[in-house]
């Protein structure tokens, strides 16, 4: 179930970036025949989404700061969120360790089941498929509120409509590309909850931690190359820039051998090879062997700088595919495996 999640995730979001990538090219070709005009306005244009996003961010904060609930989702769906939320279902393992971290794990009455490969439930805590959740056990649960991912909502049906129709507040966190929107996610969960100045904490943690990190990074002139494998051969799925972890590597130091393409990514096992990487990193913990002793063991792989050398590590799986303040912990961990010298001192 983890890895058909995992390709799942990756394939949804690489047919998304390639309708995007249509769009664009179209985009362009229209920027061409009337660049002058077409510039200036767009120009004007994203200097005031620029600044409609800071106020509507800075409105946001000031909101939650006065303990008031978010008006619209992370999908920008407009939502209303009872001022008591003691019942919570959450059906994505993200906003799950981001509730069980705000001190709310005994609010939790159902959870997705994946979230209890990653945080521990007892028997009475009802699990749903995200995927297709059960909705009639859903409404009668009477929860407050419901998280979710856009995962349970491929294909562009809001199968959660008969939930809200009922008055159940659903709230939907799409999955986030950049550092930046995994900050504001985990803000939005405590935000909606009641603790706001609990996730402005976490929030203020991970941006200490990443900038440890970039102060470091900084300093590397030879920069290695990276390939990370977020599932293993035949199936190999790894991701180029406009991913939050493209953004990891480059914080470390590092260089993604992908960074020239865009988003998740289904590899080929000729050009991850061609690719030439010096370091490999793998989060793979559901194929049920040892993912760096089967990369390493790869025939043809034997030339391959990393497998040479033997510089493939094993990076943690919730931290580096959930996207939520543990990132950093990844982010740690990819470090210290990618340049283990200067990051000795890193705590």
């Amino acid at each position: 179930m983890k890895k058909n999640l995992i390709l799942a995730l990756a394939m949804g979001l690489a047919l998304n970036l390639a309708a995007c990538g249509q769009t664009a090219a179209n985009e362009a070709q229209t920027q061409a025949e009337t660049q002058i005009t077409v510039e200036t306005e767009t120009q004007a244009q994203t200097q005031t989404e620029t600044q409609s996003e800071a106020e509507t961010q800075t409105q946001t904060a000031e909101a939650a700061a006065q303990g008031e609930k978010p008006g619209q989702d992370r999908a920008g769906n407009s939502i209303q969120v009872p001022e008591q939320t003691d019942r919570i279902i959450s059906l994505m393992p993200a906003s799950t360790q981001i509730l069980a971290d705000l001190g709310l794990k005994d609010n939790i009455i159902a959870v997705d089941t994946q979230s209890p490969s990653y945080e521990d439930f007892s028997d009475d805590v009802l699990q749903f498929d995200m995927m297709e959740p059960d909705l009639e056990q859903l409404i009668a649960s009477e929860p407050d509120v419901i998280f979710v991912s856009n995962l349970s909502s491929q294909g562009g049906e809001d199968i959660f409509a008969s939930v809200r129709e009922a008055g159940i507040c659903v709230a939907e966190i799409p999955t986030s590309d950049t550092i930046e929107d995994v900050k504001l996610d985990v803000q939005f969960v405590a935000d909606c909850v009641g603790k706001s100045a609990e996730g402005a904490a976490l929030v203020d943690q991970m941006e200490e931690e990443i900038a440890a990190v970039k102060a470091i990074g900084d300093t590397i002139t030879e920069k290695k190359t990276v390939l990370f494998e977020i599932s293993p051969l035949p199936y190999l799925y790894s991701f180029g820039r406009g991913v939050y972890l493209n953004e990891m590597i480059e914080l470390i130091g590092a260089q993604n051998v992908l960074a020239d393409q865009e988003g998740w990514l289904s590899v080929t096992e000729e050009s991850a090879v061609a690719s030439n990487p010096d370091v490999i990193l793998t989060n793979d913990n559901f194929s049920g062997v040892d993912a760096v002793e089967q990369i390493l063991a790869r025939p043809g792989w034997e030339n391959v700088t990393a497998v040479a050398n033997r510089q493939v590590y094993y990076i943690d799986n919730g931290a580096s595919s959930l996207p939520n303040h543990h990132i950093v912990d990844a982010l740690r961990e990819m470090a210290k495996a990618v340049y283990p010298d200067e990051f000795a001192g890193l705590e």
